[in-house]
């Protein structure tokens, strides 16, 4: 008798048991030995800090193998921080509600937007007539979109936008239900590139800001906005084409045209008739939010705005002139806003028990005497592993000062330190908790969580090899690589 014909999934409950085990031996281990950094200061992992371990690598199995619907796993992992005394309640399930999560939920009710005004449908007709009727290039429109869009706004923003565009191409390719090739590069290509394009500007995600902030205040140089930018645009959209060329290998669409797509989307458009003015409204109201938001740390005046605050105004905006219901908000998905709720608790669980920064500290040590590039790569490497599992800003807040008190010891200049984190830092392609865009993207239902896993560690190891292509092309644009 198989599994399915006894309604017993042997598969899931093994994966259970598999996160319940590495739990079980991280928390009740004896204690570890201390982490100690390169002026010989030692770190002691505390109980809690082995508990937030634990409890770190339970989520992450049961997060990859989606033993329980993704939300549920976030609500488990705060619990347990709260049964296991590793955080106290008021602090473990507080952070399920951080400015950040609210963020996201602003990002969505936007999308939401966009597909009930039908602004949508006229920005998807419209790309596709440019396209064209080849999948690889609508592919590639719509990558370059959406890099495009996160210099400019935040990327989660970008992908809650897309995806309802995406959904309108994706019902022109195929009425079927179930996914498909395409529909996998589409969506799960759609939360790459948002990734790539985002390391491009300051705009694109508030790690930049975090990191140059640290990069100031310890090595006492600040970063320009348009640094930054120089730096990163060609590594940006670099990687932007190749993760096109990626996602036509291992995603080539079953059908390499479709005949009269150009043609119906003209019809289809014009048969929209003019623009509305419930539209109108709503992309006065969008482009407005993005548009404070863009701009707010140029002009002094309203630099101190807080862009939550600027994004859920927009969203009371749409219900105050109705062009959202009471039904819409009971559409939101709400498996997404948990799922980045456990990732912000069990983040600030790292971090604040120490256990975040004993990681960096035992990591970054193995290099402290090897050649200057392995140690750069291995910085990289790490920031990127992290960034997966915990807020990339928090990934870049415990790994950027170790980081950069070891390099003055290897003859490395720190910019390079600071440029290839926050290369790293904005495309984490394993986890949905990585980044808002992958679990916007997983909403399409188009591929499992194990998918994103399985494609994310070729990604991966591309993205490495782009960093460190990356600093010997930032050598030849100027940056300073070793201290002189």
């Amino acid at each position: 008798m198989n599994s399915q014909a006894s309604g017993f999934d042997w598969k899931r409950i093994l994966f259970i048991l598999t996160g319940v085990t590495l739990f079980a031996i991280v928390n009740f281990s004896p204690q570890w030995p201390d982490a100690i950094d390169p002026t010989g200061k030692h770190f002691i992992l505390s109980q809690q800090g082995k508990g937030a371990i634990a409890i770190f690598l339970l989520a992450g199995t049961w997060w990859v193998f989606e033993v329980v619907p993704i939300g549920v796993t976030s609500l488990t992992l705060g619990a347990m921080q709260v049964l296991f005394m590793v955080c106290p309640a008021e602090k473990a399930l507080k952070d399920f509600m951080t400015p950040s999560v609210l963020f996201i939920f602003g990002s969505l009710v936007i999308g939401m937007v966009f597909t009930k005004t039908g602004l949508t449908k006229r920005l998807a007709y419209k790309m596709l007539a440019i396209v064209g009727e080849k999948t690889s290039m609508i592919y590639l429109g719509c990558f370059v979109v959406t890099a495009a869009l996160t210099h400019i706004m935040a990327h989660t923003a970008v992908a809650a936008t897309m995806f309802p565009l995406l959904m309108t191409i994706y019902g022109m390719y195929t009425e079927e239900e179930g996914p498909t090739k395409f529909g996998k590069g589409l969506f799960m290509g759609m939360a790459f590139v948002a990734g790539a394009g985002s390391i491009v500007t300051l705009l694109g995600a508030a790690r930049g800001a975090v990191a140059i902030g640290f990069f100031k205040d310890i090595v006492g140089r600040d970063v320009s906005f348009f640094e930054l930018s120089y730096y990163m645009f060609p590594i940006g959209w670099l990687m932007t084409f190749l993760l096109w060329g990626f996602f036509m290998i291992f995603f080539k669409p079953e059908k390499k045209e479709i005949p009269g797509l150009r043609e119906k989307a003209k019809n289809l458009g014009k048969a929209m008739g003019k623009i509305t003015g419930t539209e109108i409204l709503a992309a006065t109201i969008i482009f407005v939010c993005i548009g404070i938001m863009s701009i707010k740390q140029f002009i002094p005046a309203i630099a101190s705005l807080d862009k939550n605050a600027i994004i859920l105004m927009s969203t009371v905006s749409f219900f105050v002139f109705r062009i959202l219901d009471i039904k819409d908000l009971e559409s939101i998905p709400w498996n997404i806003i948990l799922l980045f709720g456990g990732a912000m608790s069990i983040g600030f669980c790292l971090w604040e028990t120490g256990a975040a920064e004993w990681l960096a500290i035992n990591w970054l040590t193995m290099f402290q005497e090897s050649h200057w590039f392995v140690f750069v790569m291995s910085i990289s490497f790490f920031v990127m592993i992290m960034t997966n599992f915990i807020m990339n800003v928090a990934a870049i807040a415990i790994s950027l000062p170790v980081a950069l008190v070891i390099a003055p010891y290897l003859g490395v200049a720190p910019e390079v330190i600071l440029f290839s984190a926050l290369v790293v830092a904005g495309m984490p392609f394993l986890l949905l908790v990585g980044a808002a865009p992958n679990a916007i993207a997983y909403d399409s239902k188009q591929f499992s969580t194990g998918e994103f896993f399985l494609y994310g560690i070729p990604a991966s190891i591309l993205l490495m090899i782009v960093t460190g292509f990356a600093v010997w092309l930032w050598g030849l644009m100027g940056m300073p690589i070793l201290s002189t």
